[in-house]
């Protein structure tokens, strides 16, 4: 039990991460099911898009606050701080998400198509996800929670 405390307090943040992470992706499909069910006047397309939208919104919220008070222990909550952080957060996960959206299906064109669960371009997709997920962690890590150093 002692060596996956040490193990835990070594890899703190990386867990996490994980962890919040694995909650974000959550309430992401949570909501994107529940918002689906209410735009369901809507025509498919709009009702997928509407729904995309409000789901991507509600877990970027959740993310920057569950990354700001769990993993990455920033407690600052002065106004002109959060919003400049929350900024940050923002910038960053559009930045990630245009990478995620367009980078899809670039590999898909490059050839990286195959196949999981007997879905196409699956591959293409695990790959960007991971790409996206190393860039999250860095820019959260680097520039959006940067712990300041005391001279």
């Amino acid at each position: 039990m002692k060596k996956f405390s040490e193990l835990f307090i070594k890899y703190k943040e990386i867990i996490m991460y994980l962890i919040m992470g694995f909650a974000t992706t959550f309430i992401s499909w949570v909501s994107y099911s529940i918002f689906t069910f209410v735009f369901s006047a809507f025509s498919d397309d709009t009702n997928v898009l509407l729904s995309s939208i409000v789901s991507w919104t509600i877990a970027v919220i959740f993310a920057y606050f569950t990354n700001k008070i769990w993993v990455f222990e920033s407690y600052s909550w002065k106004p002109s701080f959060v919003i400049a952080e929350f900024g940050k957060f923002i910038s960053a996960r559009i930045f990630t998400g245009i990478i995620e959206v367009f980078g899809t299906p670039l590999l898909v064109k490059l050839g990286v198509n195959g196949t999981i669960f007997g879905i196409k371009g699956m591959v293409s997709k695990v790959t960007i996800s991971v790409v996206v997920i190393v860039l999250n962690y860095v820019l959260s890590k680097l520039v959006i929670f940067k712990k300041e150093v005391e001279n």
